[in-house]
């Protein structure tokens, strides 16, 4: 593996990082160790790490340096044994695990079979759920899967200008809310990530008009499960900044330090927020929105 990695040319660190994101190491994972994963699962397991997605603001800036080479392992057997251990030492209470933490498998689905394969898998466990999220919309060859309702599809989405300016690479606004009916359709139960929450001008417009659009195209009555929405505002650390900034110069994503407050990170980190009062409005305007429009779904948790 170390011969492939070091034959990928580029002479500046951007032309590094531009072709490691179109290069795909096929590996083992070496670790079977299960990190825990709140507030969005219990654990978080790894099918691929990183993505071929190219968004801005993302938090893996941080972790992935120069070089984010995606990631698919092979070794899925060893993997599925671990997930069954983790569930046996919770005394066989039902036990969640997250599948996208570090990566995005659905990305490379077409190529890999693997989501697949996983699916199927904690179907067929009685205290096993599995939880995905991606920005990808190449979900058909997972609709007629026996999923057994154990896996909950969250589909990344945001306001337009949010999707069309930051988030490069990735399947379009209207394309996730088609693969989003598709899922559920499909009795998949099914959830969104509304992240990064932005403030601009018109803002509170867009999302409005993004909600109605999801009431318009999303059926959940062929899933026992409530719709669930996970919201999660726009925050970034001062390393991130500086890589944002060396790969995308002329970037539009407001980082201004000044306007912002320090929140100490579960990773050690201090992460530059938006205000007190700024987050009051962003959580009570989001809730309300889809309250309307979702009168029965959870909003799992706001942050």
């Amino acid at each position: 593996m170390q011969r492939v990695l070091a034959s990928i040319p580029g002479k500046t660190e951007n032309q590094k990082y531009a072709r490691a994101k179109k290069t795909l190491v096929v590996t083992t994972k070496k670790s079977m160790s299960l990190e825990v994963c709140k507030p969005s699962a219990d654990f978080q397991f790894s099918l691929v790490t990183n993505c071929p997605g190219n968004c801005e603001y993302c938090y893996l800036h941080t972790t992935q340096s120069f070089k984010p080479y995606l990631r698919t392992y092979v070794n899925i057997d060893e993997i599925f044994s671990t997930i069954e251990s983790h569930i046996s030492k919770n005394n066989n209470n039902i036990t969640t695990f997250e599948a996208a933490s570090a990566g995005d498998p659905l990305a490379i689905e077409h190529i890999t079979g693997s989501l697949a394969k996983t699916i199927e898998f904690f179907g067929s466990l009685e205290k096993g759920r599995l939880r995905v999220v991606t920005k990808f919309d190449n979900v058909d060859s997972l609709l007629n899967l026996k999923h057994n309702g154990h896996t909950r599809f969250r589909i990344s989405i945001n306001s337009k200008y949010v999707i069309e300016t930051f988030e490069h690479n990735t399947s379009n606004f209207i394309q996730r809310i088609e693969a989003a009916s598709k899922i559920s359709n499909s009795g998949y139960p099914i959830g969104f990530i509304v992240a990064p929450i932005m403030v601009y001008e018109n803002w509170k417009e867009e999302y409005a008009n993004l909600f109605n659009l999801l009431k318009e195209n999303i059926n959940t009555s062929k899933s026992n499960e409530p719709i669930t929405f996970e919201l999660i505002q726009h925050r970034f650390t001062s390393t991130a900044k500086d890589s944002i900034l060396k790969r995308f110069p002329n970037t539009k994503l407001d980082m201004d330090e000044s306007k912002r407050n320090l929140k100490w990170g579960m990773y050690g980190r201090f992460k530059y927020i938006y205000s007190k009062e700024t987050v009051k409005e962003i959580k009570e305007y989001i809730t309300s929105i889809i309250k309307s429009n979702f009168p029965d779904s959870v909003i799992e948790y706001f942050t």
